[in-house]
């Protein structure tokens, strides 16, 4: 059997950009059963109502919905459980005090496979206000006319 190499995207969590402002990015593994990587082997799992937490020194993943593996029996697990992340201690240590700071929270940004290993991206993030999603939308509307007319002066 031929072992598993690069990244295989599970799922990704793209509303997360659109509603933060990303501060820095980590990458953790995930304390998973065996269902769970069954089930996330096929491609099915939800990072939209996902969010980390840092308890008594460990980091949690909060709300991310992984279904029932279909083939499972009573051994299946609950879908919305909260799973352990793992971090190095200066990882942890540097997230827990950055949260702590108001308007900063740490968010799940995609799930994968790296090399047959499950792991997710976080990212600390601040919230953005209304004004700020749209001002994002206003300056990539205008990046892309900008493109589009630069695009049109190259093909006369």
């Amino acid at each position: 059997m031929a072992k598993e190499t690069g990244r295989k995207l599970v799922a990704a969590n793209r509303k997360a950009r659109h509603d933060y402002t990303i501060e820095d990015v980590f990458e953790a593994g995930v304390v998973l059963t065996g269902t769970e990587v069954k089930a996330l082997r096929a491609g099915r799992a939800s990072l939209v109502d996902g969010w980390c937490e840092v308890e008594g020194g460990e980091a949690y993943l909060h709300g991310v919905h992984i279904p029932e593996y279909s083939q499972g029996t009573w051994t299946n697990h609950a879908p919305r459980r909260k799973r352990k992340l793992l971090l190095h201690r200066e990882e942890i240590d540097r997230l827990e005090s950055r949260t702590r700071e108001k308007g900063h929270t740490i968010v799940p940004l995609a799930l994968y496979f790296l090399d047959g290993r499950a792991k997710v991206e976080i990212a600390l993030a601040r919230g953005k206000k209304d004004w700020d999603k749209r001002q994002a939308l206003r300056e990539r509307q205008d990046n892309m006319e900008a493109q589009r007319a630069m695009r049109e002066l190259r093909d006369r």
